[in-house]
């Protein structure tokens, strides 16, 4: 018990982030939205713009004979090329989710959930160059 509560005194002084200025905050957020929209609108290059090249893009699968988890990988370009070829087009507009959360920013990095409409995704940004990019992806479809 007494564990605990030294932990709990230790995190209670430990000093705040401070906040994200709010130009942090909406080009986060717009980074966000260039990702989802780029999707939806077949629009590579506003895809892109939100991408860092060597974007790591995964998501858990379950083998379904074997019953193994394995990662599959997507890149930067795959991605891409995926927009380029209209793959988001297929969802009408009227189903196009895109609900963005800020979840934390810390300096340069920051964490953002994407609601979609068929998946859930959990973006990593990084400040580059001063420029916030997705560098990492992890995402699950919904049920």
């Amino acid at each position: 018990m007494m564990h605990v509560a030294l932990v709990s005194l230790l995190l209670a002084a430990a000093p705040a982030s401070p906040a994200p200025a709010p130009s942090d905050t909406e080009a986060i957020r717009r980074t966000a939205l260039d990702y989802i929209e780029g999707w939806y609108a077949g629009d590579a290059a506003r895809m892109e713009r939100s991408l860092h090249p060597e974007l790591a893009k995964r998501m858990v699968e379950t083998d379904k004979i074997s019953g193994k988890s394995r990662l599959e990988p997507m890149g930067a370009m795959t991605l891409v090329q995926l927009t380029r070829a209209g793959g988001g087009k297929a969802t009408p507009k009227d189903r196009q989710q895109k609900d963005v959360t800020i979840l934390d920013v810390y300096e340069g990095a920051a964490t953002v959930k994407l609601v979609a409409s068929d998946w859930i995704d959990y973006l990593h940004l990084s400040k580059c160059d001063g420029e916030w990019k997705i560098v990492n992806v992890l995402w699950e479809l919904k049920k």
